[in-house]
């Protein structure tokens, strides 16, 4: 590969990923407000696509009915991209989501993204509430009988079970994932691929190599198309961006004790916190991009010269709703070139 071919900050675009979160004192009404004004933003500041997540049994997100949130931030915006990263489609009858995603771009035509992932976005217990039982990995024969209900060569007015909305729909499918399983799978697809570098940082060179490795083009895509998640935190100061930080070390904390709970404020840690666990909390924490401009341009140009990720999609687990705000903004002058989207 020459240099000029490499991708560089400014030339890719970059998307955001929200978990609509709730945070202390608030409530869910509250977060999905919240979600709203950050995906106009992000539309304003030319971010290219707004992804939200499936997540079960977790006080602190509130993107659980993620299809329903969509339908939300898509009636209240008028160009960005909006899609779920992602729905856990082994959580859901593959009709059922072929439905609800043709219903939604029926809706916004050229607008939805589906992003599948196979975890359960949960707990065990909860896992067995949604499911009722746990039994074999079927992911990928859910994911064929899901891209079957939208292609309208599968299926015919004789078909005995037809997804009304859905069939003969373009919606974009994408598989999300943190291990080299569905890089592996999206690869054998010819799908575009959302590797979780955010939580999953160890996993990234692997599947990366995996997924371009194996691609097979097909009609959906003809080059393998990696989007890498990151968790980035930006503040005018180096010292506010690092205590705004300590919110999304409060939530790994949490999920680590087993006791997830609403978004936390920042705080000083290091009084009431065990040395060893912070340690090992903020060594978690290594592979997100925390920073003033300077800093946060430097992470950022160093991910994709090692990556040469197709695109970005961030996520800013930030307490307070203006200082989030301030870091996309942050973010989109320093990745968007003129605020537009690069499309």
């Amino acid at each position: 590969m020459n240099e000029s071919s490499l991708k560089k900050l400014g030339e890719i675009p970059i998307s955001v990923l929200d978990l609509s979160q709730i945070v202390e004192g608030k409530t869910a009404a509250d977060a999905f407000k919240d979600s709203l004004e950050l995906a106009q933003n992000a539309e304003k500041w030319g971010y290219n696509r707004y992804w939200v997540a499936e997540h079960h049994n977790m006080p602190g997100i509130a993107s659980s009915a993620t299809s329903v949130v969509i339908g939300y931030l898509a009636a209240g915006t008028s160009s960005i991209r909006l899609g779920a990263g992602g729905i856990m489609l082994p959580n859901h009858a593959p009709l059922l989501i072929a439905e609800q995603f043709g219903t939604l771009e029926s809706m916004y035509p050229g607008r939805i993204d589906l992003g599948l992932g196979r975890a359960p976005g949960s707990d065990r217990r909860t896992t067995i509430a949604l499911r009722r039982e746990i039994g074999a990995d079927d992911f990928p024969e859910m994911l064929e009988e899901l891209r079957n209900y939208f292609d309208a060569s599968k299926t015919s007015y004789h078909a005995p079970v037809r997804a009304v909305p859905g069939e003969g729909l373009n919606v974009p499918v994408w598989l999300l994932g943190s291990s080299d399983f569905s890089a592996r799978l999206a690869a054998q697809q010819g799908l575009p691929f959302s590797f979780a570098g955010h939580f999953s940082p160890d996993y990234l060179d692997r599947a990366l190599y995996v997924y371009r490795s194996n691609f097979r083009p097909s009609e959906a895509l003809s080059e393998p198309y990696v989007m890498l998640g990151v968790s980035l935190i930006a503040a005018d100061t180096q010292e506010r961006a690092e205590f705004l930080s300590t919110t999304m070390q409060q939530q790994v904390i949490a999920l680590t004790r087993g006791r997830p709970g609403k978004i936390q404020p920042p705080a000083d840690l290091s009084s009431h916190i065990d040395p060893l666990e912070l340690s090992a909390v903020r060594k978690r924490m290594e592979s997100a991009i925390v920073g003033d401009p300077q800093k946060v341009k430097q992470g950022l140009e160093q991910l994709i010269a090692r990556t040469q990720a197709d695109e970005l999609i961030v996520t800013s687990g930030i307490y307070d709703l203006k200082e989030r705000l301030h870091s996309y903004e942050i973010l989109a002058e320093l990745a968007i070139p003129s605020g537009k989207a690069i499309r």
